[in-house]
C-alpha cells in the first residue's frame, strides 16, 4: 500500500471521528475519547502502522462501553476496518 493511501485512510478515519464528536446523541466522554483518538491518530511521532494499531485498541475498548449508541458503535467498527489495513501492511 502506498503513502498516499494510507494518508487516505487516516484522513477518512478522522473525517468519521469529527463527525462522532459534533454529534450531540452520543455522550460528552465518548466525544472526549473521540478527540483523544483523533489525536493519537494524527500524532506524527509514531509510524502509520503503530498509531493504526494503538488507535484500533482505543477504538475496540470503546464499542465495550455500554453507553454508546449502536449506530456509532457501527461506525466504529468501520474505522477499525479502515485501519487494519494500514497496520497489517508494514
Amino acid at each position: 500500500m502506498v503513502g498516499t493511501e494510507k494518508e487516505e485512510i487516516v484522513k477518512k478515519c478522522t473525517g468519521m471521528l469529527e463527525k462522532m464528536m459534533k454529534d450531540i446523541s452520543v455522550p460528552r466522554n465518548i466525544r472526549k475519547s473521540a478527540i483523544e483518538i483523533k489525536n493519537k491518530l494524527l500524532n506524527g511521532d509514531e509510524s502509520q502502522a503503530v498509531r493504526a494499531a494503538a488507535v484500533i485498541s482505543d477504538l475496540e475498548e470503546l464499542t465495550n462501553n455500554q453507553n454508546i449508541p449502536s449506530h456509532m458503535r457501527t461506525s466504529i467498527w468501520s474505522i477499525v476496518s479502515q485501519l487494519e489495513t494500514i497496520s497489517v501492511e508494514e
